[in-house]
Formats: structure tokens, sequence, C-alpha cells
């Protein structure tokens, strides 16, 4: 099913950064699903990691970190850790003087995605239990901003720890379907705005989530 994905991404051109691709290769995703849904970890849909939340589909999770143009060394804010794996992925891009920093409001979920890193043997994640909605002042700026769960509307603290130049992107609105979209903070401070399409998340939980 791994090669079905790769197969379906090249014909349809939908992922077309190589080292992405490479990523996706080295990452093995059955590693960040339920033990019972290892059969099923190549399946292009999302799959439960438990306490109302899930790992989003291959597809999707490829097209937001390609959208996040990332570069060696870049600083990561992920708003929703979940089980880890679009941290990993992001990881393998940014390489080791890169780093990530993932908040996660769920405490199996920081258990999960930290036993699942340290499986892994990735150094360059730092997973915070913390909720994330606002950001993390702590490290910031950040040179992208990637929030995995839908939000009613950017907060603007994400906005704020966002560096000049820098990306963002989530997915934005109604619970039953949001926009997913990509900022980009010019050297001003203002924003230029692109939709990626429509998808299907799971709420954002918080000050400035859904719940």
């Amino acid at each position: 099913m791994k090669e079905h994905l790769l197969k379906y991404w090249k014909k349809t051109a939908l992922i077309k950064d190589k080292k992405l691709i490479e990523a996706f290769k080295k990452v093995n995703r059955e590693n960040f699903v339920l033990e019972e849904d290892k059969p099923k970890a190549y399946g292009d849909y999302p799959l439960n990691i438990g306490y109302e939340q899930t790992i989003s589909q291959p597809t999707t999770v490829m097209l937001m970190t390609q959208a996040l143009e990332l570069k060696e060394g870049n600083k990561v804010l992920e708003v929703g850790t979940g089980s880890g794996y679009q941290a990993a992925i992001i990881s393998e891009l940014i390489g080791n003087k890169g780093k990530v920093y993932t908040t996660e409001i769920v405490n199996e979920l920081v258990k999960l995605a930290t036993d699942n890193i340290k499986k892994a043997k990735i150094k360059n994640i730092e997973i915070i239990k913390k909720d994330g909605s606002s950001g993390l002042k702590k490290f910031a700026p950040y040179d992208r901003i990637i929030v995995t769960a839908a939000c009613p509307k950017i907060p603007d603290g994400l906005i704020e720890q966002l560096n000049s130049n820098g990306i963002l992107i989530a997915p934005v609105g109604p619970l039953y379907m949001q926009e997913m979209l990509k900022l980009i903070k010019k050297e001003d401070g203002s924003l230029e705005k692109t939709s990626l399409g429509h998808f299907i998340f799971v709420p954002l939980k918080g000050e400035n989530g859904y719940l």
C-alpha cells in the first residue's frame, strides 16, 4: 500500500517535493498508529488514535508538509502532536540543525507520541504538554507553524510568533468542513493568503479552539 500511495502521488503530481517523498519512505507510518491498525497504516484515510483524535490520512500530511516549504535548519511549531507522525516527517526535512516544537493538550497522547519518537530515535523533536492554540512563546519566533486541528480562525498569537517570511498552515472554518489556509508573513507584517482546498479535521482544543 505504501507503493500504491507513491504511484498515486506521482501520477497526480500532488506531491512533487523529492525530499518529502524520501522522508515518507524513511518514516514508518505503521509505528505511529494503534497496534490493531498497523495493517491499515498506508490506507489513504485518517485513523483513530484514541481520545477523540486521529492521525491524518497520508495525502493530507504530505500536502500540508509540502506547503510548509521546509528548509534545513528551520525552527517549526506544530500545534497538535497526536501520535507524532507529522512531526517525524517534518524532522527529516529540517535536519539535525532544525528543531520541531510540538504541543499536545491530551496527556495520554503526549506519552504515546513521546514513546513513538523515542523508538524512532529522532532527536530534533521536543514534545510539550500544553494548550498550543495560543502558540508557544518560549521558543518563538518560528520559521514555520502548522496546526493539525480545525480552528474557528487562525489565533493571533500564532501569527505574532511567526517569523518574517515565515509560513503558517492551518485548517480554518466550521466543524463540518475547513479550508486549508497557507499564510506567508511579509516583512511589513502583512499576510499573503492562499487556499489549499477543503478538508475535515478534528476540532482544535484549548482557549482559541472549539473545545
